[in-house]
């Protein structure tokens, strides 16, 4: 199923190559495509055609504001990341988010903190917690990155990881960050991983260029990994996949 995103960077809604993201160096950003239009437009549309689990992600400081008004125009339609912590995660669900998706707080010096995690399951409860596993390679192997997807962990994305942690929230958010934002094509080993061995339902975001990727994860997840596609989308600039397509498409899931 195709899965909605709403992707955030310094207030505006946009679509960037995630590997290019470096507070370091900040010259380095290489932006696709930089909306005229508000979140809330995009919220709106993702209402009328009842796209839920689609996903909010603040990138970077200065997008409280602009997460809260495309979460106000359909509340419980829309999943939250970016910057969640135990502390904040209440907030965002009065805010009208059906989910909070949380990395980096969940990791201090490289490893997953299991008092974070039972804290965050405390603060919202399972059913309203999705875990971002968002990757990079790392030889034949794939590593869950925070901090904007700059830092690498030593989690790894595997059978294990994705079997205990599937007991431990209600969804997975998994971006493939070495294809993210360069609508070449997906990472179909990251796909087949997720599809393997995940209990629970995941979403894949990175490199879906075309509507076959979309039917390919599908066939893959057997509808249990959805599909985030972004610049290739023609309502982020993008000429290879058409909203109205995918939309279809999940009309088409549903009805079958």
């Amino acid at each position: 199923m195709f899965r909605p995103c709403i992707d955030l960077h310094e207030g505006r809604v946009k679509q960037i190559v995630g590997s290019s993201i470096d507070d370091a160096r900040p010259g380095a950003l290489r932006t696709n495509f930089v909306s005229e239009k508000p979140p809330a437009w995009y919220a709106e549309l993702y209402c009328r055609n009842n796209l839920r689990g689609g996903h909010v992600i603040k990138l970077g400081q200065g997008n409280d504001d602009a997460a809260r008004e495309a979460l106000a125009a359909w509340p419980g339609g829309l999943q939250v990341g970016g910057a969640i912590t135990a502390n904040n995660a209440a907030e965002w669900i009065d805010a009208g988010a059906s989910h909070v998706i949380v990395t980096s707080w969940l990791f201090r010096d490289g490893k997953l903190d299991e008092d974070r995690l039972k804290q965050l399951g405390q603060a919202v409860g399972q059913a309203r917690l999705v875990l971002d596993l968002s990757c990079r390679r790392r030889g034949d192997e794939h590593f869950v990155v925070t901090d904007r997807w700059q830092t690498f962990t030593e989690l790894r994305v595997n059978a294990d990881t994705l079997g205990g942690l599937g007991k431990r929230c209600d969804e997975f958010l998994i971006h493939g960050v070495d294809v993210e934002g360069l609508a070449q094509g997906i990472d179909e080993t990251l796909v087949r991983l997720i599809a393997g061995h995940s209990p629970i339902p995941a979403t894949y975001a990175g490199g879906a260029r075309s509507m076959d990727d979309l039917r390919r994860v599908t066939e893959l997840g057997q509808r249990r990994v959805h599909l985030t596609i972004g610049s290739a989308l023609d309502i982020f600039g993008g000429d290879g996949v058409r909203y109205e397509d995918a939309v279809a498409f999940n009309q088409e899931q549903t009805d079958s």
